[in-house]
């Protein structure tokens, strides 16, 4: 047996048998199987959590976290509302170690505001600061921000570069297509903010203008796989719902990892289910009901020790749905989640939903 302890983010083992009939270890370096975001080591085909606006808040993070995401990023913060120290943008800076590695994205028009947000980022330690190129809501991309910029490529790439230059950290960048179907211009766009010190890029298979209609189209996603010229970890995101969908997408697409965003929403299992289907070509047996009760009973609770009592309770009820979606007769059940502020009575009614659930498969 080979021992081996210190090197195993840098070392792959495989279990060999030899001729003389002994079971051992054999320790390779395989660099190629490896995705890191500069020093981060992501693993051999790394699944990310997307941010997600009053979705992706530390609690939310946590149950997936658990589900087997290996990279996760805040919600999307106002540069704005951080460089003016408001509230709701300060508290999205919230970070906790148990979620490395973990990525603070933020968005937002203006070239300086954006550097002076990524200095203030950086000072609470992530892992890597994430640029919102991408949300193509109306609020955000029509005044320039998010997909918003992508009418304005040479904007674009002045904004990473001083925000490249404002932290020490790794930026990544998370971006669509292009703006509408006359403009994907993704290949330059790539091409030009990794000369400019991006350490990794994800790219959303719709340009601004589809919003979130249609099917994700990941040809061009392909396409900067085999550009040669591009040696950053590329990330592919847009409908990827189950784990034959994602086996399907790394072997036409090439990439080096996939983001999740809607399809982990009550459903923190899509990692672990696609990890097993990636690597064993097999799938698991679907969350019982107790795992089901057991997440949403972490997510609660996580929800109201990180904000509080009222505002945990409040922003939990958006979430009991997805966590239940197919079993019959359940609106019952929810409208009672719902309408209850006590903590401990949702407990209860948690506990009647086991009851009544338990054994049947969803």
């Amino acid at each position: 047996m080979i021992i081996w302890g210190l090197l195993t983010s840098f070392l792959y083992s495989r279990p060999i048998r030899n001729p003389f009939g002994h079971n051992f270890v054999i320790v390779y370096l395989n660099p190629e199987n490896l995705v890191k975001i500069r020093n981060i080591d992501l693993g051999d085909f790394p699944l990310l959590l997307a941010p997600m606006e009053d979705v992706s808040d530390p609690p939310f993070r946590a149950v997936c976290k658990e589900g087997g995401a290996d990279l996760m990023y805040t919600e999307f913060i106002s540069s704005e509302g951080l460089i003016r120290s408001a509230a709701k943008s300060v508290k999205k800076l919230d970070i906790f170690e148990y979620e490395r590695p973990i990525g603070i994205q933020i968005f937002g028009s203006e070239i300086e505001s954006m550097r002076e947000s990524a200095v203030i980022a950086t000072q609470v330690n992530p892992d890597l600061i994430d640029i919102n190129y991408g949300c193509p809501v109306k609020a955000v991309a029509c005044k320039g921000a998010g997909a918003g910029i992508l009418k304005d490529i040479p904007k674009m790439v002045a904004m990473t570069k001083a925000i490249v230059d404002a932290t020490h950290l790794p930026v990544t960048v998370k971006t669509r297509l292009g703006w509408d179907e006359s403009t994907k211009n993704i290949l330059e766009v790539a091409e030009r903010l990794q000369d400019i010190g991006i350490a990794a890029l994800t790219v959303h298979g719709r340009t601004r203008v589809q919003m979130y209609k249609g099917d994700a189209d990941w040809t061009l996603i392909g396409q900067l796989k085999e550009n040669q010229r591009l040696t950053i970890p590329i990330f592919g995101n847009g409908d990827i719902d189950s784990p034959q969908k994602a086996l399907e997408y790394k072997n036409r697409y090439g990439v080096d990892g996939i983001m999740v965003g809607r399809a982990a929403i009550g459903f923190p299992w899509i990692f672990r289910e696609i990890k097993e289907y990636i690597h064993h070509n097999s799938l698991i047996d679907p969350p019982t009901i107790e795992e089901r009760i057991a997440a949403c009973t972490k997510h609660l609770t996580e929800a109201v020790r990180w904000k509080n009592n009222v505002q945990g309770i409040l922003e939990m009820r958006r979430h009991y749905h997805p966590y239940f979606k197919g079993l019959d007769h359940f609106k019952p059940f929810r409208e009672r989640l719902v309408q209850s502020m006590s903590f401990d009575e949702i407990l209860g009614i948690l506990d009647e939903v086991r009851d009544k659930y338990i054994g049947i498969e969803v």
